[in-house]
């Protein structure tokens, strides 16, 4: 190397050395600057020159580019885009809806049979099985009649076997909206609430 070469690198690194390290990385690394006579227009007019211009630099910000690779992109493959043994029936929630409850004959008649309105079932007995369960209109004329079937909470005496009506079926008719008790509040206070009945 040359001795003004030497010289030279070694006054740039005291001149370096003197100045304070930035405390962050420098933002016009990687965004666009002007050059040339743009460049000192805009040093004589901005407040700071040393900010930056805002806009990145397409090759050094993001690489690859966006657009410019040549092969198309492909998803891919998981066990969710794997066709067998994935039907869409499995993996719908929007439709998982509960399972219907089915009780046969022979497993009511059974459930009937073991209640205890209708009498224990003495020990050592072998269970009811679908075989030797009776038919459930046998079962049914086993019940206690003339009295609510409390075995298993219905009351079914109570209103002469017909379901509660809705409250919307009132048997008075239509509901007439009456005032209730006042609400207490602040006897200068503007307060337009009622209560009713």
């Amino acid at each position: 190397m040359r001795a003004a070469a030497v010289l030279r690198n070694a006054a740039a690194s005291a001149a370096n050395a003197a100045k304070p390290k930035p405390m962050s990385a420098d933002p016009t690394l990687y965004h666009l600057a002007p050059t040339g006579f743009w460049k000192k227009f805009r040093d004589a007019v901005v407040v700071n020159p040393e900010i930056s211009s805002g806009l990145p630099l397409p090759d050094k910000h993001r690489y690859p580019q966006p657009g410019s690779r040549t092969e198309r992109y492909a998803t891919p493959a998981t066990s969710a885009s794997d066709v067998a043994f994935n039907s869409y029936s499995d993996r719908d929630t929007r439709r998982a809806y509960p399972k219907t409850s089915v009780v046969t004959q022979s497993e009511l008649s059974a459930l009937l049979l073991s209640s205890p309105a209708t009498g224990a079932i003495e020990a050592g007995a072998t269970a009811i099985t679908a075989e030797t369960a009776p038919a459930l209109t046998a079962a049914i004329e086993k019940l206690p009649a003339g009295r609510a079937y409390l075995a298993s909470g219905i009351t079914t005496a109570a209103s002469e076997g017909l379901p509660p009506l809705p409250p919307t079926a009132r048997v008075g008719g239509k509901w007439i909206a009456k005032h209730g008790d006042e609400i207490p509040h602040a006897p200068d206070a503007y307060f337009p609430i009622l209560g009713y009945n």
